[in-house]
């Protein structure tokens, strides 16, 4: 019998990568998105959750520091492997410990460039298309205690057009975010099975 992969996703606004995971593992038959964790109650991220059936819970800056509210729910939907999509607070010590190399992010630009806190969404945009840069693109990493200075695991680019714009520019890393994620989380469970 195969091992049936339990996730948990962390998301702090539209979800437009959580939906697609969603979407995508609605029917897979050994990887379950079971839990969706936003640190913003209103966020669309979680009525998205709600129309696939999945739980979903709100969590405050310090409820994440602590183990107390997030243990027990992890425990109960035996989650093993975290996927952080859009997720704008820093993961904590105690969660990069009980599932190390289990925590992977998805970052809107090619690390190690544009990285770090402070960098997410639009921002990282302004900053590649500010800097001249030809390509941009995708970097899947895995979550240590820093912000994003995880093992990189895959990185996929798209060229910087001459009069590209912040926003043009996130809708193409938004497409390969959704062409990848997906196949990234599963290659990753399914292939730690056969090792």
């Amino acid at each position: 019998m195969k091992k049936t992969h339990h996730i948990a996703i962390f998301a702090s606004g539209n979800g437009s990568n959580a939906e697609n995971l969603m979407k995508h593992f609605q029917h897979h038959s050994t990887i379950k998105m079971e839990l969706v964790v936003c640190n913003n109650e209103n966020a669309a991220v979680l009525q998205k959750a709600q129309q696939f059936s999945i739980t979903s819970i709100a969590v405050t800056k310090d409820e994440l520091k602590t183990t107390e509210k997030l243990l027990p729910i992890f425990e109960n939907h035996k989650i093993d492997f975290v996927v952080l999509a859009g997720f704008l607070l820093q993961i904590p010590t105690w969660l990069v410990q009980k599932f190390p190399n289990r925590i992977i992010n998805i970052h809107p630009a090619l690390l190690p460039k544009f990285g770090g806190k402070g960098m997410f969404g639009k921002f990282v945009h302004e900053a590649v298309v500010n800097a001249n840069e030809l390509e941009s693109g995708i970097s899947v990493h895995f979550v240590n205690e820093h912000y994003d200075e995880g093992k990189i695991i895959f990185q996929a680019k798209c060229q910087v057009d001459e009069n590209e714009t912040a926003e043009s520019l996130a809708k193409k890393i938004q497409q390969l975010e959704h062409q990848h994620l997906p196949k990234i989380v599963e290659q990753l469970l399914v292939e730690k099975e056969h090792h």
